[in-house]
């Protein structure tokens, strides 16, 4: 099992649920495994991110960004689904090409937006 921390901007989220609702938002990125992080599959994606391998996960309402080092994820961010899908819907993009607006530069400049 892996020790898993959170940037400002996860904290935020979090802080932003009671504390069962963080619970179970966070239970799922908790019960990652070596095997998983190997061989990922949905919800569990991974992609290549300026030479850093990122995954994102699905959970619930909630999609996790995080990177693996050693023993620990690092939960860089964590969005709403619905503030994903709705930056798709104004895109016009259908939802299948949820990962080609993951690696879109324009994305993550959005992202690392929201941590300042």
């Amino acid at each position: 099992m892996y020790q898993v921390t959170f940037s400002e901007q996860s904290m935020r989220e979090l802080n932003r649920l009671d504390k069962l609702a963080q619970m179970t938002a966070i239970e799922p990125i908790s019960q990652i495994t070596l095997a998983d992080l190997e061989h990922p599959r949905e919800p569990l994606g991974k992609f290549n991110r300026n030479g850093m391998n990122f995954y994102r996960l699905r959970a619930g309402e909630f999609r996790f960004y995080f990177t693996v080092t050693d023993d620990k994820l690092h939960t860089h961010y964590i969005l709403h689904k619905d503030s994903l899908e709705d930056a798709l819907f104004r895109l016009k993009l259908p939802v299948s090409e949820q990962q080609l607006v993951e690696q879109h530069s324009k994305f993550w400049k959005y992202l690392e937006s929201l941590t300042k």
